[in-house]
């Protein structure tokens, strides 16, 4: 058994940005990743897939985008780059192709048993990231067996769908996009849409990025959240990594031929059944939007920002006057459904007892028990934990918690 202070499981942006801090506080520490550097990034994302934030506001600790194109949009293999290159400039002790299997408590600390040997440390980060898993329904299980079904983890491009129609389930940032590129090479697509937040690329002249970052709403704290669960589950926005698309939104998929219908409800009889609340859905989706466009005049106007375009508002989501509630799979020639119906952290391997009663990891902004934390998940600290641009923030606050604590446990 091998014994080091601290180690990061996951080699991500979340846990060479914590490899980062703990450098610079001089903790000992080890990042074990069951892949390569950037792993999930290489090899769990679509061919087409990009950035939905610009190349900009991809900052790490000691580290900032210094491209040609600050106002573009990084697609899967420059993040690849990107974070390698992150690695090798701050000699990030990584040990990879090292899977983890199992966690448990050691004493006052945590033994870590990965396919390689075993490790004990006083320390654990868990930075494996928060889109291991795809969600899918339990309905799912009532598809007839000659559908194909996908995850976004498993699609890569439409070239690996069979002929025939494609179902897909969810119209967050992800499911929109799919859409749009399925529909693109031919395929009949119809989008079951529930909850969405639209949201232009671009408003009065800036990328929306700039306005959510300059205004600090992806700055505001746990502390300033009224209902974090709630918080913690706001889909994506429609967006897409390009700026030539100011909308990637329900009336830009209905006029490229997309089918949209409401929340998938149930799967029965080889027929899937939608919700009636499509209207409600997207004009519940158009007030969100407003409303921060809103919030945005204003601060721009408090601030005293100038070059800024005049304020604008955006034609309403347009719905079918009566959209289909009842799909026959068979007869409409579903080929596929796709779940883009989100993501989950998978830590079947942590054998602790920190779990709620719905199977979710329990934390206060990343300090999950002693001596263990967590890093990259929605809203671990600030809206924009998630981001590459938040995790570095939320790993230097919480190698602080670490270095102190550690000393008053050697006191």
């Amino acid at each position: 058994m091998k014994s080091i202070s601290t180690i990061i499981i996951g080699a991500g942006q979340a846990g060479l940005a914590m490899s980062y801090c703990l450098q610079q506080r001089g903790v000992p520490h080890v990042v074990l990743e069951r892949g390569k550097v950037a792993n999930s990034w290489a090899s769990e994302r679509w061919d087409s897939l990009r950035l939905l934030t610009p190349n900009w506001q991809s900052r790490l600790p000691g580290c900032a985008y210094s491209g040609s194109n600050p106002d573009g949009f990084m697609d899967m293999a420059g993040v690849v780059r990107f974070l390698g290159g992150y690695a090798a400039a701050i000699a990030a002790p990584v040990e990879e192709q090292t899977t983890v299997t199992s966690v448990s408590r050691l004493g006052d600390g945590y033994r870590v048993m990965t396919d390689k040997g075993i490790w004990a440390c006083r320390n654990l980060v868990l930075a494996s990231g928060a889109c291991n898993r795809a969600h899918v329904p339990a309905c799912a299980a009532a598809l007839p067996e000659h559908i194909t079904q996908l995850s976004p983890l498993d699609y890569r491009n439409p070239s690996q769908l069979r002929a025939g129609g494609v179902l897909i389930v969810g119209a967050s940032a992800t499911g929109v996009q799919l859409a749009s590129e399925i529909r693109a090479a031919g395929h009949p697509v119809t989008l079951a849409a529930g909850q969405h937040i639209r949201m232009p690329r671009h408003y009065r002249g800036r990328d929306i990025q700039w306005w959510m970052d300059r205004s600090r709403l992806l700055a505001t704290t746990t502390g300033e959240i009224d209902d974090l669960a709630r918080a913690r589950a706001v889909p994506s926005l429609q967006l897409v990594g390009d700026r030539d698309a100011q909308f990637l939104d329900l009336n830009a998929l209905q006029r490229a031929g997309v089918e949209v219908v409401g929340r998938l409800a149930d799967i029965r009889d080889g027929e899937a059944l939608f919700s009636g609340g499509l209207a409600n859905a997207s004009t519940l989706s158009d007030l969100k939007m407003n409303r921060a466009l809103a919030a945005f005049d204003i601060w721009a106007d408090q601030a005293g920002t100038d070059g800024l375009a005049p304020p604008e508002r955006f034609p309403a989501t347009e719905v079918p006057a009566s959209p289909t509630l009842r799909l026959d799979l068979a007869r409409r020639q579903i080929s596929t459904v796709i779940w883009a119906t989100g993501f989950r952290p998978d830590f079947s391997w942590l054998h602790l007892p920190v779990f709620d009663r719905k199977g979710r990891l329990g934390h206060s902004d990343g300090r999950v028990a002693p001596g263990l934390y967590v890093l990259g998940l929605p809203f671990l600290r600030t809206r924009k934990s998630s981001l590459i641009d938040g995790v570095g923030a939320d790993a230097a606050a919480l190698a602080d918690h670490l270095v102190q604590s550690t000393g008053r446990q050697a006191a």
